[in-house]
């Protein structure tokens, strides 16, 4: 249970409800980023829990029911393409974020947010919580959070933009800086749910 470390201080201390949160999609060129926030009931033992980046797709997939049907509660959120650009991507992330803690049927006590920042310039996480670095691999509410959040937008990706935008074969590359993506780019130039502030040397390039 070495998992539940972290959330056991706070357990110990007499909080209820403490949450761990996490986000995906930070990095790619298109699309939202997305964020989870999990309640996991104390000590539950989910086989194979884990940061969701070690994990396979089809293992995401199939521990993300098993959470979401064992969770005292979850939230997932997200911010679209154009608000990133409004603003910017840590600024999203924390928003995000906030966004799905504020989703949630219980209001938790503490908050672990995975990572070192908790504020960016337009967004912070008001919560009370604690930053966690590498909160993924060390906390089961984190690690719980990644794999929905993570889940959540590849769906998005693979089935809704793939559908609105075929050309650019989302489902293959997720909406990441690929050599496919690029050369799709290239090619038709970017699209309604591209993050046009990710762009900027590829432009500079075509110019």
């Amino acid at each position: 249970m070495e998992l539940w470390n972290i959330e056991k201080e706070y357990l110990d201390a007499g909080l209820a409800y403490v949450c761990g949160v996490d986000e995906a999609g930070a990095g790619p060129l298109a699309g939202p980023v997305y964020a989870a926030a999990v309640i996991l009931p104390p000590y539950c033992d989910i086989p194979g829990l884990n940061d969701s980046k070690k994990l396979t797709e089809k293992k995401r997939e199939a521990l993300f029911d098993v959470i979401c049907a064992q969770a005292v509660a979850y939230s997932i959120a997200r911010v679209e393409a154009k608000e990133i650009d409004a603003t910017d991507i840590l600024s999203a992330r924390m928003k995000a974020m906030q966004l799905a803690i504020d989703g949630l049927g219980v209001q938790p006590q503490m908050a672990l947010i995975d990572g070192n920042r908790d504020k960016g310039k337009s967004a912070a996480i008001t919560t009370p919580h604690t930053l966690v670095v590498g909160g993924d691999g060390k906390s089961a509410s984190i690690a719980a959070a990644s794999i929905l959040a993570k889940v959540s937008r590849d769906r998005y990706v693979v089935e809704k933009l793939e559908r609105d935008y075929p050309q650019y074969q989302f489902a293959k590359h997720k909406g990441y800086g690929t050599k496919l993506h690029y050369e799709m780019l290239d090619q038709y130039g970017p699209c309604a749910a591209h993050r046009k502030t990710f762009l900027k040397k590829w432009a500079e390039k075509k110019a």
